[in-house]
Formats: structure tokens, C-alpha cells, sequence
């Protein structure tokens, strides 16, 4: 008889004879007594009397269901101090509901009774308290508990009890207690089953595991055929991570099964384990038999499958009707309609997939998506909606996402929080301040800053520090907490006041004092320090106020930060603060840092040699200027066109125009273009000096090289006639060149007469305000069409054809004939 029991425990190395054998003690051991009810029941046709230990074990349960715990305790103590042998049977009912509440503290009670009173433990008495402590979240405890069966019991765990000790790990994000689980199970040589991988399947995402995840995947799809509950599970788990084709894969072999109503009722835990078989995972026999099944359960909307906007906005698809592109895709629709849990499902990993597509810009996925759903007659939801408007506003412009917004209000939907706070994000950076902000009003909770950060970001853009104010204090008041990139929107928005309209004065200068000092205390208030580009930005608001005291004592320390924290200070605090020293015309200091820069062994890079050129030309020190152009060709740096943008000014300040005609055409033999600003450069020197031939035959290059004015080049222009009392030909000029603004083309210029001369010829008082309100997104335009009008009412209507002006003639003439001198 002892050789035959030790036999049999070496069987039970085996994870299915393990299973067996704990089924047949708990059947025989245990006298009918059937899981989920808080009585005895028969077994074989035999009635167990009603015994005193059972009725307190009535009453303990009772007073436990009533919230008792005080007499509960003293019913258990009861239940403790009879004369008569305890059985374990009394106490089986007790941790079951401890199980099922759960109760995890009065179960170690009844655990600790149990082993005073030396009561022999069955199987379903380490279950039920390892369970209650699991769901509990005692897992310390409970594998004291498991500690105890595995060493001192017959019986040993079962797969079910490892399943809840790992599932209980998980949810509690406890990577040491999952680990030791699966150590555990390796050790016994306990297979899996699919409770197992589904908790597998969540710890791998935990981890950011993907590769497990398809681990998971291919175990599961060589031993099981999936329900769709499974591939429910194995499409989050894949949208999590992020790995879209392959969410797709299985939400199409989900579609199948459910088409096919292949698919189990089993739901939750509890019920799966009811089931009279044991779940031991059965290979398939070839792996041909594996490629069938996957076959035969993947079916996939193609790709070439055109999304239709309109249909999508129509009302839903019936289940039995066609629709346009479903027999080209090789679809049908299902027979019968989906069952309301099927469709649950279905909905949820559709939704799941659409959402990740916002975090993968991936918007044509999302849009055939949406038409598969259509296809199967599943009617958007909310949660859908939302994730497809954050998909369309990650790739294309608020527009979109404001198209299917509308949808949803017709609907009665209302947008979530995260997809206001994506289109709020995508009208600031279409620069529409008025739509960003009222989404913004309406998001109630947000923790993102970087919501705020795009809408500071616009209005630096665009210029409008005062929007700016508004949504500073709406994070204040809303206990927002801001980054490093609030406070460089900050400094960039609020550091200097006059720059670039005024001067700075000593009133600006002490105003844009007290803003940067009062940004700074938030920062500290936050815990949050300078980098790279906030120090940038208050370099360059410091820079525009002039206030190089100040500039200069953040410069250094900038240094010792960087000295600090055992890093090189940034070659751009450098060139920003040379920039400001040029443009302060402080040419000595800037001289002195450069050099300071070199002999630190800090390399300049093309920024700084263009800033130094430019110093040069304000010394009007052509000799040094050279020198720094040998310097940046021996290290290297190609001289492009805004090299000599700064190069061209020494001469033409100096007087020496040929000298800027020769640097041109030698720009030209570099095959570098000249830009509108090399232009301009020369045009305001010879504004100022009064050299009309220069700027004549500069405005003609430009035209020749179909290079359109600005309205900087118009006011160079204007004021260079009208200053030396040539008013007539001032405005002629204005009316030219405010005619190339527009376009070079005759044509064009035909088309825009035809569109807006009307405008500029209407004699009311509000024309002007009228052409502001039209244009306001073309600043260009505006500016021309305010000047031709100007020049209607001066002088006469305009020409629409600028060659063929006088002005224009004679000055093409004189540059003719110069070439050919």
C-alpha cells in the first residue's frame, strides 16, 4: 500500500495527474459538496446531518454577510472550542465566501484556527485561502500559503491556484510576485493553459514586451482554437504596443469567428472552470493542420479598398443590404446579426485600433476601418468618433476633425476631453487662435501642458501676447502645472515690450525687468531651471531691449551652469549674444567675446561668422571682414547667400557700390542666387545715401530675375525718390512695384483686376478696414492693395500692366544700356 501511494505521488509530477487526483480526494474526501453554495450536499445518496459545527458555520457566514465581524470572530471561536474532532468540511464554507467577498483578514482568522485546532487541510481549503487573500491583495501572504501545500500537503497546487496567484500579481503591477510564479510553475513542469496566457498576455504589456506578446500568440494559436473573447484580449494587448498590422490581423480572424458565431459563451473565470474536463493544452498534429485553421479564420478587408467620405456620413448600413466596394472586396455581410456581447466586443477592438492610429498617424487605416464598420453594420460610437478625430487631426488640419465633430453633435455625442484637446492642438498650430482657445475652454480635465504650450506657441507666432495673458492664467487657475518649454514660450512672449515696433527706452527696459523676474520666481516656485532654449530666448528678449548688463550677467551664468553640470555651453547662447551685441552696436564687445569664443576652443559655426561680418560692416572694416572669410573657407563653411547679405554692406555703407556689384556677380559665379534680403541690404543703403541710379538698377536685377518686392523694398524705394523731392515718380515706383508684390505675370495681374479692382476704386469711408478683414491672412496682399488704392485716389487709377509704366520703361532702359556699356 505505501509503494502504491509513493507511485502515484510521482505520477502526480505531471500537471493533468496533478488535476486528477486533486478533483478525486476533494470528491471523496469532501461528501458532495458543490462549489458556489454555503451548504452540504449528497454525494452517492448519502444526507449529512445537520451538526452544531455547521449551523455556527451558518452563522458565521451570515454575520459576515451583515458586516458582523465582531460576532462573526466569536462565532469562529465558538466554532473552535467543541469537544469533538474538527473536520474540514465545517470550514470550507467559511473561506469560500472569504473567497468570494472578499474578506482576506477573516480568512487568515479561520487559516489560523484551522491550524491550532490541527485540522487536516484539503485542497479546496488552500484554493479558497489563497484565493481570498489574491483578491485581496495579501500576495506575501498568500504565497506563505502556497509555501505551506506545496511542503507540507499531499495535495499538491493546481494550475487553477497558480493562475490566481499570477493574475492577482498582475493587477497589483507586482513584477517579483509574477516572476516568482512562473519560476514556480517551471519548477513543477506545469503547462499552460489559456487562463495562464491571458495573464501572461497582460504582463507582457506591463513590461512593453512585444515580442512576448507574439510569443503568446503563436503558443496560443497552435493549441487552441481562439474565441473571440481571447482575440479580444490579444488586439489590446497589440494596440497597446502599438503593432497595428498585427491588432489587425486578429480583429480580422475575430470578424470571421463572429460571422461564423464561432465562439464560446465562457466569459469569466469562475464559469470556465465548471467545465467537468481538464483544460491540458492539445497540439495540433501538423503544421498543416495550423496553416488551415489560420486560413479559414483570417479574413481581410483589402487594402485598394477606396474609403467613401460621404458614405460614411450617411446614415449606418443595414445588415442584408449591399453596399458600394463589398462584393470588389470579396466581402459578404453576415447572415444573421450580432448578439448585443459579440457586438460589445466587436465595437471595443475596432475603437481600440482606430484610437492607436492617432498615436501612429495612420489615417488612412483609421478610414478603412471606419468603412469595415459600416460594412458589418456596427454603428460608430462615441468612443469611436473621438478616436477618429484624433487620427485625422495627427495628419491632416483641424478642418477634418471639425467635419466629423459636426457629425457628432448631430448625433447627440459629445466630444471627450483628449479629442478637444487634439483639435485645440491642431487649430493653434493652423494658427486659428479663436477656435484653439474656445476647445480649450471646454476641456474640463487635462494634464497635459503641452495643450497650453501649442497655443503659447501660436500666439508667439502670430504675435499676440495679449491671447497669450488669457491662457497663462486660465493654467494658473486651474492648477496646471507648466515645463520647461511654458517658461521659453514665456520669455520669447513676454521678455521684451517695445521690440521690433519702438526703440528700447529705460522705461521698456525696467518693465521688461520686472516680466523676466516674475517668470523666473514661477520657475523656481516649480523646481524648474534654465536650458539651452529658454536662456536663448530671454538672451534674445534682453538683446532687443538693449540691456546689456543684463545680457551679459546671464551669460555667464549660463556658463557656470554648464561648467556645473560638466557640459559645453551651446555655440547658439553664444551667436544669440553676439547678435544682441551687434544689433546694440556694441562692436568692440562682440569682438571681444568672438575672441573669447576662440581662445575656449569653441568652434563658430556659419551663424557666427555671418554676425561677425555683419560687426565688420559697422566698423566699416572691410580688411577684417575678408579675414573672417579666409578663416570660414579654411574650416570648411561654404559662403552662401547670407554671408554675403553681411559681406555686401561694408562696401555699399562706405559708398563703394561697385564693390557690391562686384560681390553680386561674384555671388552669382558661386552659383548662389541672391535673395530678396541681399537686395534689400544694398536698396537701404542707397535709400539713405540717396543713389538713385544704384537702386534703380538693383529694382531692374530683381525684376529681370523675377525676384517679387516686399513691402520693405517699396519703402526703400518710395522714401529714396520722395526725399530727394521726386514725389511723382515716388508714386509711380509705389504703384509698380506694389503690382510685382502681387505677381509677376500679366496674367495673374488680369485675374486680381478683374477680382478686386472695384475694392480698391470703392469710394467709402470703410474700404480700408473691408480689404484689412478680406486679406488678413495675406499680409502681402494687403499691403499692395492699400497702396494701389492709395495711389487711385492721389494721383489716378492704376494700370494693371507695370511694364508698361514709364517709370518701368526708363528704368529697364538705363539698365540696358549699361549692360551694353
Amino acid at each position: 500500500m505505501l509503494i502504491t501511494r509513493l507511485l502515484f505521488r510521482l505520477k502526480c509530477t505531471k500537471n493533468s495527474f496533478r488535476e486528477w487526483k486533486a478533483l478525486d480526494i476533494i470528491g471523496k474526501k469532501e461528501a458532495g459538496f458543490v462549489e458556489g453554495t454555503q451548504f452540504f450536499g449528497t454525494s452517492n445518496g448519502y444526507m449529512l446531518t445537520k451538526s452544531i459545527a455547521r449551523k455556527l458555520g451558518e452563522e458565521v457566514i451570515n454575520a459576515l454577510h451583515l458586516g458582523q465581524r465582531s460576532r462573526a470572530s466569536d462565532l469562529l471561536s465558538q466554532l473552535g472550542n467543541g469537544e469533538r474532532a474538527l473536520k474540514v468540511r465545517s470550514f470550507i464554507p467559511i473561506l469560500q465566501f472569504c473567497a468570494s467577498a472578499p474578506d482576506p483578514l477573516f480568512a487568515m482568522e479561520t487559516w489560523k484556527l484551522m491550524m491550532e485546532k490541527d485540522v487536516k487541510l484539503s485542497g479546496k481549503c488552500y484554493f479558497f485561502t489563497i484565493k481570498a487573500l489574491c483578491k485581496g491583495g495579501y500576495l506575501d501572504e498568500a504565497f506563505n500559503i502556497l509555501s505551506i501545500q506545496r511542503e507540507h500537503s499531499e495535495i499538491y497546487p493546481t494550475l487553477r491556484v497558480y493562475n490566481y496567484l499570477l493574475k492577482a500579481s498582475v493587477q497589483m503591477n507586482s513584477l517579483n510576485h509574477a516572476n516568482e510564479v512562473l519560476h514556480l510553475m517551471e519548477q513543477e513542469g506545469m503547462l499552460k493553459d489559456i487562463i495562464t496566457y491571458s495573464q501572461l498576455l497582460k504582463l507582457a504589456v506591463m513590461q512593453q514586451n512585444l515580442s512576448a506578446v507574439h510569443e503568446i500568440w503563436k503558443d496560443c494559436i497552435n493549441y487552441y482554437s481562439l474565441s473571440i473573447i481571447t482575440l479580444r484580449k490579444f488586439i489590446w494587448a497589440f494596440t497597446r504596443l502599438r503593432d497595428l498590422e498585427s491588432a489587425y490581423m486578429a480583429l480580422q480572424q475575430m470578424v470571421a469567428a463572429a460571422s461564423q458565431h464561432k465562439f464560446s459563451t465562457m466569459a469569466t473565470y469562475e464559469e470556465r472552470f465548471r467545465i467537468s474536463r481538464l483544460d491540458v493544452p492539445i497540439p495540433f498534429s501538423d503544421n498543416l493542420a495550423r496553416d488551415r485553421y489560420i486560413k479559414s479564420n483570417y479574413t481581410s478587408v483589402p487594402y485598394s479598398l477606396v474609403y467613401n467620405k460621404k458614405n460614411y456620413l450617411n446614415k449606418g448600413v443595414r445588415f442584408g443590404t449591399q453596399v458600394r466596394g463589398v462584393a470588389d472586396a470579396g466581402m459578404s455581410l453576415p447572415e444573421q446579426p450580432f448578439s448585443r456581447p459579440v457586438m460589445k466586443l466587436l465595437m471595443a477592438s475596432f475603437d481600440d485600433i482606430i484610437s492607436s492610429c492617432a498615436h501612429s498617424r495612420k489615417i488612412m487605416f483609421a478610414e478603412q476601418l471606419m468603412l469595415q464598420m459600416r460594412i458589418l453594420g456596427l454603428e460608430p460610437s462615441s468612443r469611436t468618433y473621438n478616436g477618429y478625430i484624433r487620427a485625422l487631426v495627427s495628419v491632416k488640419t483641424f478642418h477634418d476633425g471639425m467635419e466629423v465633430l459636426n457629425v457628432m453633435q448631430q448625433k447627440n455625442m459629445k466630444p471627450s476631453d483628449s479629442t478637444l484637446a487634439a483639435l485645440s492642438v491642431s487649430c493653434s498650430k493652423g494658427l486659428q487662435l479663436d477656435l484653439a482657445e474656445a476647445f480649450l475652454d471646454q476641456v474640463s480635465k487635462c494634464n497635459h501642458v503641452n495643450l497650453f504650450n501649442e497655443f503659447l506657441k501660436a500666439c508667439d507666432t502670430v504675435d499676440k501676447p495679449e491671447r497669450a495673458i488669457r491662457v497663462w492664467a486660465r493654467m494658473k487657475y486651474r492648477n496646471h502645472i507648466p515645463d520647461i518649454r511654458t517658461y521659453e514660450l514665456l520669455f520669447s512672449l513676454f521678455g521684451n515690450v517695445n521690440a521690433p515696433y519702438d526703440n528700447a527706452n529705460m522705461s521698456s527696459q525696467a518693465d521688461a525687468a520686472k516680466r523676466i523676474k516674475a517668470i523666473e520666481m514661477d520657475m523656481m516656485r516649480h523646481g524648474i531651471q534654465h536650458n539651452l532654449f529658454s536662456l536663448q530666448n530671454l538672451l534674445k528678449a534682453l538683446g532687443r531691449e538693449k540691456m546689456i548688463k543684463e545680457l551679459t550677467q546671464y551669460v555667464r551664468i549660463a556658463e557656470e551652469q554648464c561648467i556645473y553640470r560638466n557640459t559645453n555651453l551651446g555655440i547658439q547662447i553664444y551667436n544669440t549674444f553676439l547678435h544682441s551685441l551687434v544689433e546694440a552696436k556694441e562692436s568692440h564687445m562682440a569682438i571681444e567675446i568672438f575672441k573669447k569664443m576662440i581662445s575656449c576652443g569653441l568652434s563658430p559655426n556659419v551663424s557666427t561668422y555671418g554676425i561677425m561680418i555683419d560687426c565688420c560692416s559697422i566698423i566699416n572694416c572691410y580688411t577684417s571682414a575678408c579675414a573672417l572669410i579666409s578663416r570660414m573657407i579654411r574650416h570648411g563653411f561654404p559662403i552662401n547667400v547670407v554671408i554675403y547679405t553681411c559681406l555686401v554692406k561694408i562696401p555699399s555703407r562706405s559708398g563703394a557700390f561697385h564693390e557690391a556689384f562686384r560681390l553680386l556677380d561674384m555671388a552669382t559665379s558661386d552659383a548662389i542666387r541672391p535673395n530678396l534680403l541681399l537686395y534689400n541690404a544694398i536698396l537701404k543703403i542707397a535709400s539713405q545715401k540717396g543713389k538713385i541710379g544704384v537702386l534703380e538698377l538693383i529694382i531692374e536685377k530683381m525684376h529681370r530675375l523675377k525676384i517679387q518686392p516686399d513691402p520693405s523694398t517699396c519703402r526703400h524705394v518710395f522714401s529714396a525718390y520722395a526725399d530727394n523731392g521726386f514725389h511723382s515718380t515716388a508714386m509711380e515706383a509705389l504703384q509698380v512695384l506694389s503690382l510685382r508684390m502681387i505677381s509677376e505675370e500679366d496674367d495673374i495681374l488680369e485675374e486680381y483686376r478683374l477680382k478686386y479692382e472695384n475694392l480698391i476704386l470703392d469710394e467709402e469711408s470703410e474700404a480700408e478696414s473691408k480689404i484689412i478683414k478680406v486679406f488678413k491672412d495675406s499680409p502681402y496682399l494687403v499691403v499692395s492693395l492699400l497702396n494701389l488704392r492709395w495711389y487711385a485716389i492721389l494721383v489716378s487709377p492704376p494700370s494693371w500692366l507695370p511694364d508698361q509704366s514709364p517709370w518701368a520703361r526708363r528704368v529697364s532702359s538705363n539698365f540696358t544700356a549699361r549692360l551694353g556699356g
